[in-house]
C-alpha cells in the first residue's frame, strides 16, 4: 500500500534539514504559474538545489504527467545531456536519428515539470536542449538550478541569496546540523553572522562544533575571518564559475574545514574528488589508495570526512557522496599535488575491471547483483569510458564491450551504442575484444530497430569471431562464434525469418561442444533456436526446450535468459490456444523485466498478457493492459512492435475485444489505463484476477 497519493514522475527524497525560503519558494510557485522556464541562480553553497527540490514536490501535484529531476553535476561534458535527460524521464530511448528526437516526441503531449540542476558547467548546451524541448513540448515547464542564468528566451530567474545571518533561519539550520540548541546571543549567533548565512557553509562550521564546540568554532572563525583574504588560508586559485569574485566567504569556510582536516583527510578528500557519482568504500580504496592513505588507515580518514559533513554519509546501500561545491575544491588540490591524472587513470582501470568482472559473474548466481552494481556506478562507468577513449582506445573498447549489453538491457541504448561506435572507431584492437564489442552493437542496433546496420555488424561480428577463435577451436566453434550466431539468429527472428535463425545457431550447437549451462553464449544460441522452433510451429518441441532451458535457468539462478523464455513460453500458450497458461507465463516475464528495471521487455509481456486476456474473452482486462503497455512503449520512443507471430495474435484478438465490449468502453477504459501511472497499471496487471 503506498504511504502517500500516487504522483507521476521521480524527485528525490527532500533532505530533513530543509529550513525557512518561504519568501523564495513562493516566488518560484508564482513564476512556475507564469513562465515555462524557471531558473534558480545563486553562489555556489546557497541552497539552489535543496529549494528547487521543495518547490518541485510542492508543484509536483499540478502537473498530469508529474515532475522529473535530472541532477547534471554528474556530466563533465555535453555529449550524454541528452541521454541523461532521457533517463531521468523514464524515456528508455530505443529510438535511432537525431539524440534529442526521441526526448521531443516522449514530451511533445505530457504536461509535466522537468527539473535540471545544477547547469552551470554545461549552460550553452543546457540552454540548446531547453529551448529545443520547449518548442517541441508545450505542456512542458522546466525548473533550472545555475550560478548564471540560460539566457533562454522567456526565461523567468529567481535570484537566491543566503540566509539572512542574524535571522531566525540561519540559526535553526545551525542549531539542526549541529544537533544543539543555541541562542541568538551567545557564539552560534556571532557564527551565523561570520558565515553571512551560507547554508553550505553553516553546515561544515556545524560539523566542527559537535566536535569542538560552538565556543571554539566562533573563535577560530574570528581569528582567520577578520585577517586578509590573502592571510586566511591557501585558498588557491579557483574559476569565476566556481568561486565568483563578489562572494568569498563559502571558498574560505570550505578552506577552513580543508585546514582542521587531518593530512590524511585532506589527501583522501582531494583524490575522492575524481568520483562524479555515489561510491562504496570498496571503490573509495581502490582508486584513492597509496603513500600514506592504505587500506589500513583509509577507513578512518573516511569516517573523519563524514564527521565534518565533507562527505555525505552512507544511505542504505553504503553508497557515499560528495557535493559538486566541495569536490570542485578537493580537484584543485588534487591538481595542485600532481596526481591528477594519476588518480584518474586508477579511477578508470578500477572500473574497467569492475566491469570484466561482470561479464565474467552474468553467467550464474551473480547476474542480478552485477546487473545492480553496474546500474549503481553508471555515472562513474560513463566517466571512466571517456577517460579511457583519451588516454586508451584499447582499454575503452573493453570497458564498453563489457557492459554494453547490461545498458541495452536497461535501457539505455544511446549510450552503450555511442561508446560502440567510439571505441571501435578509436582502437585497433583485433580479436576477443573486438568480437564481444561488435556483438553488443548488433544486439543494440536490433533493439533500435536499425536492421541494416545490424545485418552489418553481424557480419563483421562472425569474420571477427573466426579471425581470434581460428587458433584457439580449430575443431569446434568458441563462445565467440556462439554469439555471432545468436547474433545473426536474433537479427533473423526479428526480420521475419525463423528458418534462418534455426539454421544459424542449430549449425554452431551442434559443432560446439558442451551444453547450454556452459557458457552464456551456448544459452543464448539455445534460447534463439527456442524462439526459432516457436516461429517455425514446431510448439510441442519449442515448449519442452524452452522449460528444460528455464529449469536450468533456476539452478543457475540466471534472470535474464528466464525472463526471455517466460515470454517465449507465454506467446507457446497462445498459439497453443491455452490463453490461462499464457497468461501465467507472461506474469513471470512481467515480474523478471520489472526486476531488471527494463521497460522494453516490460512492454513486450505488457503485450502478450494483454493477447492472452483478449483470448480468454476478459474484454475489460485486456484493455487496461494494453492502456499500460502503450505508455511502457512510448517510454521507449518507439511504437508497439514485437516478434511477427504475436503481432498479428495481438491484433486479432484485441479486434475481438473491442467487438465484446464495445469500442467506447474498450476506449476508456484503454486511455484511463494510458494516462495513469505506469507502475499503477503494471500492479494491476500482475494482480490476482479474482481481486482485481
Amino acid at each position: 500500500m503506498r504511504e502517500t497519493a500516487p504522483v507521476r514522475g521521480h524527485l528525490p527524497d527532500e533532505n530533513p534539514g530543509f529550513v525557512g525560503r518561504r519568501t523564495e519558494l513562493e516566488r518560484i510557485s508564482a513564476a512556475l504559474a507564469e513562465h515555462r522556464l524557471v531558473t534558480v541562480t545563486g553562489v555556489g553553497g546557497v541552497g539552489k538545489t535543496r529549494l528547487a527540490l521543495r518547490a518541485a514536490h510542492r508543484a509536483a501535484g499540478l502537473y498530469p504527467d508529474g515532475a522529473w529531476w535530472t541532477d547534471l553535476a554528474q556530466l563533465d561534458g555535453d555529449r550524454l545531456l541528452v541521454a541523461l535527460v532521457a533517463d531521468s524521464v523514464d524515456l528508455s530511448d530505443h529510438t535511432p536519428g537525431m539524440a534529442a528526437t526521441g526526448l521531443c516526441h516522449r514530451l511533445a503531449d505530457d504536461r509535466l515539470l522537468l527539473v535540471l540542476d545544477s547547469c552551470e558547467h554545461l549552460a550553452e548546451p543546457c540552454a540548446r536542449l531547453v529551448a529545443e524541448l520547449l518548442a517541441a513540448a508545450p505542456g512542458l515547464t522546466v525548473l533550472t538550478t545555475s550560478r548564471r542564468p540560460l539566457g533562454v528566451e522567456g526565461e523567468q530567474v529567481v535570484a537566491l541569496d543566503p540566509l539572512p545571518p542574524a535571522g531566525v533561519d540561519a540559526l535553526e539550520l545551525l542549531r539542526g546540523a549541529a544537533g544543539e540548541e543555541f541562542t541568538a546571543a551567545g557564539p552560534a549567533g556571532e557564527i551565523c553572522v561570520r558565515l553571512e548565512g551560507i547554508p553550505l557553509a553553516l553546515e561544515l562550521a556545524a560539523a566542527q562544533i559537535r566536535i569542538q564546540g560552538a565556543e571554539a568554532i566562533r573563535d577560530q572563525l574570528g581569528t582567520r575571518f577578520d585577517a586578509p583574504p590573502s592571510a586566511r588560508f591557501d585558498l588557491l586559485a579557483h574559476t569565476e564559475r566556481v568561486w565568483p569574485s563578489r562572494h568569498q566567504t563559502l571558498r574560505a569556510a570550505i578552506g577552513w574545514s580543508h585546514e582542521l582536516s587531518a593530512p590524511l583527510e585532506r589527501l583522501l578528500w582531494a583524490r575522492l574528488s575524481v568520483f562524479r557519482g555515489p561510491f562504496d568504500l570498496a571503490s573509495a580504496t581502490a582508486v584513492c589508495i597509496g603513500g600514506p592513505l592504505n587500506r589500513a588507515t583509509l577507513p578512518g580518514a573516511l569516517d573523519g570526512l563524514v564527521r565534518a559533513s565533507v562527505v555525505r554519509p552512507p544511505d542504505a546501500a553504503g553508497r557515499l557522496r560528495m557535493l559538486d561545491t566541495i569536490r570542485a575544491y578537493g580537484a584543485t588540490w588534487l591538481d595542485r599535488t600532481g596526481e591528477t591524472a594519476a588518480v584518474a587513470d586508477r579511477h578508470a582501470a578500477h572500473f574497467r575491471g569492475l566491469a570484466r568482472r561482470g561479464e565474467a559473474d552474468w553467467h550464474g548466481a551473480r547476474q542480478l547483483r552485477w546487473y545492480r552494481t553496474v546500474d549503481a556506478h553508471h555515472t562513474d562507468l560513463r566517466l571512466a569510458l571517456d577517460r579511457l577513449l583519451r588516454t586508451d582506445p584499447d582499454a575503452a573498447l573493453d570497458l564498453i564491450g563489457s557492459v554494453a549489453f547490461a545498458w541495452s538491457c536497461r535501457g539505455r541504448l544511446r549510450e552503450a551504442r555511442d561508446g560502440l561506435e567510439q571505441a571501435l572507431l578509436l582502437s585497433g584492437e583485433r580479436g576477443r575484444t573486438r568480437a564481444r564489442a561488435l556483438w553488443a552493437l548488433g544486439v543494440t542496433l536490433v533493439l533500435q530497430g536499425e536492421f541494416g546496420p545490424a545485418q552489418d555488424v553481424s557480419e563483421q561480428c562472425a569474420r571477427e569471431a573466426r579471425f581470434a577463435e581460428h587458433t584457439v577451436h580449430r575443431d569446434r566453434p568458441g563462445d565467440l562464434t556462439l554469439d555471432a550466431a545468436a547474433l545473426a539468429g536474433l537479427l533473423a527472428l526479428t526480420t521475419g525469418r525463423p528458418m534462418a535463425a534455426h539454421v544459424v545457431v542449430g549449425h554452431v550447437l551442434d559443432a560446439a561442444r558442451g551444453g547450454p549451462a556452459d557458457s552464456a553464449a551456448r544459452l543464448r544460441c539455445h534460447l534463439v533456436r527456442v524462439f526459432a522452433l516457436t516461429g517455425l510451429g514446431r510448439l510441442g518441441e519449442a515448449r519442452e526446450r524452452a522449460l528444460a532451458l528455464r529449469d536450468l535457468c533456476e539452478e543457475l539462478d540466471e534472470h535474464w535468459t528466464r525472463t526471455a523464455l517466460e515470454y517465449q513460453l507465454s506467446l507457446t500458450g497462445l498459439l497453443e490456444g491455452d490463453p490461462a497458461r499464457a497468461a501465467g507465463h507472461a506474469r513471470a516475464m512481467l515480474e523478471g523485466t520489472r526486476g531488471l528495471g527494463a521497460s522494453l521487455g516490460v512492454a513486450l509481456g505488457l503485450d502478450v498478457l494483454a493477447t492472452a486476456l483478449a483470448a480468454a474473452g476478459d474484454g475489460e482486462r485486456a484493455a487496461d493492459v494494453s492502456g499500460t503497455g502503450e505508455a511502457y512503449w512510448r517510454s521507449t520512443g518507439q511504437a508497439r512492435r514485437g516478434l511477427p507471430g504475436l503481432r498479428a495474435l495481438h491484433e486479432k484478438y484485441t479486434d475481438t475485444a473491442r467487438a465484446t465490449l464495445g469500442e467506447p468502453a474498450y476506449e476508456e477504459i484503454f486511455v484511463r489505463a494510458l494516462t495513469g501511472l505506469p507502475q499503477d497499471g503494471l500492479e494491476r496487471a500482475l494482480g490476482d484476477p479474482r481481486h482485481a
